[in-house]
């Protein structure tokens, strides 16, 4: 049974999360601030974290930047913000998803299922069933270890970057638009991806670029979408 820590403050979403999850089979682990969820990462093993933004004795923000230090489990982010510098500081700082409060709990537990099929899939969970390794100049992913490095040095990529360098790896030379990463990705019609498309590309970059400004690898074609070069 997979484990989903739920850490909120308001205790009534905590409970009505539990109840939709405990419905799909998920064993929920509950927190009412930042710091109780860090501690409890610490000490259960945890698939998925939901996590609301605004918290006492520490906010969703600090105990995402936490996590990630440790673990590349999928985050999702719960918060009454809706604007988008919001919702790119939650992807920016580490977050796979980012829901806007209120929000529909069905979809909610439809979002919980796909980190969870793209994390095991991942082989943070599951062993990778087959394997062959991809290359592109010196990236090297290893798809059955679910390893990256760049000239000879591992690279630490969450789910959803890993996916979208395998992507654009698999297919050196062919560009993708902006819509398309984010379908084969996310597995849902792509409606205001360019932030969040733009975002984990950074992201990628910034760990397998030299000089992220001036990348060699991964090339932004412009008003068409992004590829890996072929070298």
């Amino acid at each position: 049974m997979m484990n989903i820590l739920v850490c909120d403050d308001d205790k009534e979403i905590v409970n009505a999360i539990e109840i939709y999850l405990s419905q799909e089979g998920y064993h929920v682990l509950k927190a009412y601030d930042g710091l109780s969820a860090v501690q409890i990462l610490e000490r259960e093993e945890v698939h998925l974290l939901i996590i609301d933004v605004m918290m006492p004795r520490m906010d969703g923000i600090h105990a995402t930047l936490k996590v990630r230090e440790k673990s590349s489990i999928p985050i999702i982010i719960l918060s009454a913000k809706s604007e988008d510098v919001d919702k790119i500081l939650g992807l920016n700082i580490g977050a796979d998803d980012y829901m806007t409060k209120p929000f529909n709990p069905l979809e909610l537990v439809a979002r919980v299922k796909s980190h969870l099929r793209r994390y095991t899939k991942l082989g943070n969970i599951a062993a990778a069933e087959g394997g062959n390794v991809c290359q592109a100049g010196g990236i090297v992913i290893n798809d059955d270890l679910k390893e990256v490095s760049v000239d000879g040095e591992q690279v630490k990529l969450t789910p959803i970057e890993y996916n979208i360098l395998l992507l654009l790896v698999k297919n050196p030379g062919r560009v993708f638009s902006i819509e398309q990463i984010y379908e084969q990705i996310w597995n849902e019609e792509a409606i205001g991806a360019d932030n969040t498309v733009a975002v984990h590309i950074r992201h990628i970059r910034e760990k397998i670029e030299i000089n992220p400004k001036e990348p060699r690898y991964l090339k932004v074609v412009w008003g068409i979408g992004y590829k890996i070069e072929k070298l």
